[in-house]
Protein backbone atom coordinates (compact mmCIF):
# COMPACT_ATOMS: atom_id res chain seq x y z
CA UNK A 1 0.00 0.00 0.00
CA UNK A 2 2.72 2.51 0.88
CA UNK A 3 6.31 2.79 -0.33
CA UNK A 4 7.18 -0.67 0.99
CA UNK A 5 4.56 -2.23 -1.29
CA UNK A 6 5.57 -0.47 -4.48
CA UNK A 7 7.65 -3.43 -5.56
CA UNK A 8 4.65 -5.68 -6.11
CA UNK A 9 1.73 -3.37 -6.83
CA UNK A 10 1.93 -2.16 -10.37
CA UNK A 11 -0.26 0.02 -12.50
CA UNK A 12 -2.30 -2.03 -14.94
CA UNK A 13 -0.47 -1.98 -18.32
CA UNK A 14 -3.58 -0.89 -20.22
CA UNK A 15 -4.20 2.02 -17.85
CA UNK A 16 -0.50 2.90 -17.87
CA UNK A 17 -0.48 3.09 -21.68
CA UNK A 18 -3.71 5.10 -21.76
CA UNK A 19 -2.30 7.53 -19.17
CA UNK A 20 0.98 7.83 -21.09
CA UNK A 21 -0.84 8.55 -24.35
CA UNK A 22 -3.08 11.13 -22.72
CA UNK A 23 -0.13 12.86 -21.05
CA UNK A 24 1.73 13.05 -24.35
CA UNK A 25 -1.32 14.84 -25.71
CA UNK A 26 -1.28 17.18 -22.70
CA UNK A 27 2.41 17.83 -23.33
CA UNK A 28 1.61 18.85 -26.90
CA UNK A 29 -1.23 21.03 -25.70
CA UNK A 30 1.05 22.76 -23.17
CA UNK A 31 3.63 23.38 -25.87
CA UNK A 32 0.86 25.06 -27.86
CA UNK A 33 -0.02 27.26 -24.90
CA UNK A 34 3.64 28.22 -24.51
CA UNK A 35 3.72 29.24 -28.17
CA UNK A 36 0.58 31.30 -27.64
CA UNK A 37 2.33 33.15 -24.82
CA UNK A 38 5.21 34.07 -27.11
CA UNK A 39 2.84 36.14 -29.25
CA UNK A 40 2.32 39.81 -28.50
CA UNK A 41 -1.35 39.61 -29.42
CA UNK A 42 -2.29 36.70 -27.16
CA UNK A 43 -5.68 37.14 -25.52
CA UNK A 44 -6.04 36.28 -21.82
CA UNK A 45 -9.28 34.37 -22.20
CA UNK A 46 -7.78 32.22 -24.97
CA UNK A 47 -4.94 31.23 -22.62
CA UNK A 48 -7.40 30.52 -19.82
CA UNK A 49 -9.49 28.29 -22.09
CA UNK A 50 -6.45 26.31 -23.13
CA UNK A 51 -5.27 25.97 -19.54
CA UNK A 52 -8.71 24.68 -18.54
CA UNK A 53 -8.45 22.06 -21.27
CA UNK A 54 -5.01 21.02 -19.97
CA UNK A 55 -6.26 20.83 -16.39
CA UNK A 56 -9.23 18.73 -17.48
CA UNK A 57 -6.99 16.31 -19.36
CA UNK A 58 -4.59 15.94 -16.42
CA UNK A 59 -7.53 15.44 -14.08
CA UNK A 60 -8.85 12.69 -16.35
CA UNK A 61 -5.50 10.88 -16.15
CA UNK A 62 -5.51 11.16 -12.36
CA UNK A 63 -9.04 9.74 -12.28
CA UNK A 64 -8.05 6.80 -14.48
CA UNK A 65 -5.09 5.95 -12.27
CA UNK A 66 -7.10 6.37 -9.06
CA UNK A 67 -9.89 4.16 -10.40
CA UNK A 68 -7.34 1.50 -11.30
CA UNK A 69 -5.78 1.71 -7.84
CA UNK A 70 -9.13 1.46 -6.09
CA UNK A 71 -10.24 -1.45 -8.24
CA UNK A 72 -7.02 -3.47 -8.25
CA UNK A 73 -5.28 -2.63 -5.00
CA UNK A 74 -7.62 -1.07 -2.47
CA UNK A 75 -10.29 -3.73 -2.83
CA UNK A 76 -7.77 -6.54 -2.29
CA UNK A 77 -6.16 -4.71 0.64
CA UNK A 78 -9.56 -4.41 2.29
CA UNK A 79 -10.15 -8.12 1.81
CA UNK A 80 -6.77 -8.83 3.44
CA UNK A 81 -7.73 -6.65 6.38
CA UNK A 82 -5.14 -3.93 5.68
CA UNK A 83 -7.68 -1.26 6.58
CA UNK A 84 -5.32 1.00 8.55
CA UNK A 85 -2.68 0.98 5.82
CA UNK A 86 -5.38 1.55 3.22
CA UNK A 87 -6.80 4.58 5.03
CA UNK A 88 -3.33 6.02 5.70
CA UNK A 89 -2.35 5.70 2.06
CA UNK A 90 -5.52 7.33 0.77
CA UNK A 91 -5.26 10.14 3.34
CA UNK A 92 -1.69 10.76 2.17
CA UNK A 93 -2.93 10.95 -1.43
CA UNK A 94 -5.67 13.39 -0.45
CA UNK A 95 -3.06 15.78 0.96
CA UNK A 96 -1.66 16.19 -2.55
CA UNK A 97 -4.91 16.29 -4.46
CA UNK A 98 -6.56 19.64 -4.90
Amino acid sequence: MNAQHKGHLHLDPTVREDARRRLLSVKGHLEGVLKMLERDDVYCVDVLKQMSAVEGAVSKVASLVLRCHLKNHVATAALRGDTDALVDELMEYLKYSR
